[in-house]
């Protein structure tokens, strides 16, 4: 394959087709702000051209996605299609047993009494005093 057959996409679009993202300004917006990396180099235009055989480092719900681009694609498809376009690179987040609570006040007991939360709502006044 020569150069000049060589298939190239916009990277914003690619991200889109590959749903990593849900909505394509939502990629172009993240591509922007300089969150991509194309073979370790930073890109910051939407309209960066990529080509298979690329890896695209970026963050995606807190860890690091590390992505070799397969091919272009040509529509945004269902989920085989769009995994069929890259392949991941990054080992598999292991998922933690240890989680900690949202509201580590309560230990993940669930919803706080109501005499609980009258005492955090004391307590955070006398903070404020």
């Amino acid at each position: 394959m020569s150069e000049a057959t060589t298939e190239k996409l916009r990277l914003d679009k690619w991200l889109w087709y590959a749903r990593f993202y849900k909505t394509r300004s939502l990629a172009a917006s993240i591509v922007a702000g300089g969150a991509v990396r194309i073979n370790g180099t930073p890109a910051s235009k939407r309209s960066t051209t990529i080509t298979a055989g690329d890896v695209l480092t970026f963050t995606k719900d807190d860890h690091i996605r590390v992505i070799r681009v397969e091919a272009c694609g040509t529509r945004r498809g269902p989920a085989p299609e769009a995994q069929a376009l890259y392949t991941d690179m990054a080992p598999p987040e292991r998922r933690s047993e240890d989680k900690v609570p949202h509201n580590p006040a309560f230990e993940g007991k669930g919803r706080p009494t109501k005499r609980d939360r009258r005492q955090l709502d004391l307590s955070k006044a006398r903070h404020l005093e």
